[in-house]
């Protein structure tokens, strides 16, 4: 009995110690964040589907927040969230990288699906759901259109679809200010 005792409060005593070591680790090497960088993160579409140059949203962000890259290489997110960082960081805005395209939608042709699942293990976002040896399907709601899922596949079977506009998503567009003007000005003929 007095051994179990003798080895309980011994490892009490070794876990007390050691909480103690972490508790002071941490308060020594405590590195604060980049406040900047997690602004611009916040402002990404966060898809991590590496068209900037880097593996994820994250380093894309410390590199931006550094000013080691140029702020227009988020091809997702486009001319609004390269204004939104160009006034984040106070410089000035800069042309998009790409040229802006429709809105993209991967699809998935069960029909000739295979089941490898490569697909599921390149989207960074999980927009596709299927298991092995099944056919596999995309959840469009989640699939930002980052075309790092037609590499990987063996057999072909997946096409980029232009992702439908939606009643939902749907707005007006801005008139065209010229037709504006000249429709102002015929009416003011007629009157």
């Amino acid at each position: 009995m007095l051994a179990l005792i003798t080895a309980t409060l011994s490892l009490g005593g070794l876990a007390l110690v050691a909480g103690i070591i972490l508790a002071i680790a941490t308060r020594v090497f405590h590195v604060e964040g980049n406040p900047i960088a997690d602004q611009v993160e916040n402002l990404l579409p966060q898809t991590q589907c590496g068209q900037c140059g880097y593996p994820g949203c994250k380093p894309y962000a410390t590199a931006v927040a550094n000013d080691s890259v140029a702020i227009n290489h988020c091809v997702p997110g486009g001319e609004r969230t390269m204004l939104a960082i160009a006034e984040l960081m106070g410089v000035e805005p800069k042309t998009v990288e790409e040229d802006a395209t429709e809105p993209m939608l991967a699809f998935i042709r069960e029909d000739e699906c295979i089941g490898c699942t490569l697909c599921i293990k390149a989207c960074p976002v999980d927009a596709i759901i299927g298991a092995p040896k099944h056919y596999h399907t995309v959840i469009a709601d989640h699939c930002t259109g980052c075309n790092l899922c037609l590499e990987p596949c063996p057999v072909d079977c997946i096409d980029m679809l232009i992702k439908p506009e939606l009643l939902e998503h749907w707005s007006w567009p801005l008139p065209n200010t010229e037709r504006a003007q000249q429709g102002r000005e015929r009416r003011d003929q007629h009157v």
